[in-house]
């Protein structure tokens, strides 16, 4: 009777063992799937999405907004600054999550060939403007030009009554306190302040450009910033 008994808790076990794998199984090769789906729908409601990929082991980790990777590919893409780093913030448990857009439009500003790259809690950000682009996301009235970048830094001179002063002025672009701001250069003006992004979750690290292109003028823009 012990032996008996002891052979069909072993087949139950291995019953047991056999139905579990095969729930893994299908979970690694669905939860992917379905992630991928959720997130394209997502993005889907701000423009049009080519491609997305999950990678996750074990897939169950999927279950608490955790995985190894993400890959999404999309076209043109419009939404507030906020709505991104919506976005970013729901994708904090991926440690690799690169997203390229064709083209994408943050507010007012219009932007090309934009990555985001997402390594842990680090994010790093690319993207083109043209000097187009730059005016009309300043309005009416308002110019600027490229001076030079560096130290996390960008430099620019600002025509028009941006800061309120009429003359065209030298000002600096740069993080602060976690913020993205500008403020004219100069003891009288310092003061001044703009903020071109701010966000509880998006901690801006520093900013860069460079000329990409004379003709049409265009820069390349970039922007290193911790998510938490």
């Amino acid at each position: 009777m012990r032996r008996g008994g002891g052979s069909r808790a072993i087949r139950f076990a291995a019953a047991g063992a056999a139905v579990l794998l095969v729930v893994l199984l299908a979970a690694q090769l669905l939860l992917p799937r379905i992630a991928a789906s959720r997130i394209s729908s997502r993005v889907a409601r701000y423009g049009h999405v080519e491609h997305v990929s999950v990678s996750a082991w074990p897939a169950l980790k999927l279950l608490w907004g955790n995985a190894d990777s993400v890959d999404v590919k999309t076209g043109p893409l419009k939404l507030a600054p906020s709505q991104a780093a919506s976005l970013l913030w729901e994708g904090r448990g991926v440690a690799r999550l690169d997203i390229s857009a064709e083209a994408v439009r943050i507010g007012p500003l219009s932007l090309g060939d934009a990555t985001l790259r997402k390594r842990g809690a680090q994010l790093d950000a690319e993207a083109v403007a043209t000097q187009a682009a730059a005016q009309a996301a300043l309005g009416e009235g308002a110019s600027v030009r490229l001076l030079g970048s560096e130290g996390g830094r960008v430099r620019v001179s600002v025509g028009g009554s941006l800061f309120g002063v009429g003359a065209e002025v030298a000002a600096l672009a740069e993080a602060q306190n976690g913020a993205l701001v500008a403020h004219p250069e100069g003891l009288l003006l310092e003061g001044l302040r703009l903020t071109l992004f701010s966000d509880p979750h998006v901690h801006v690290e520093g900013v860069a450009a460079g000329v990409r292109a004379t003709d049409p003028l265009s820069y390349r823009l970039s922007m290193s910033a911790l998510l938490r």
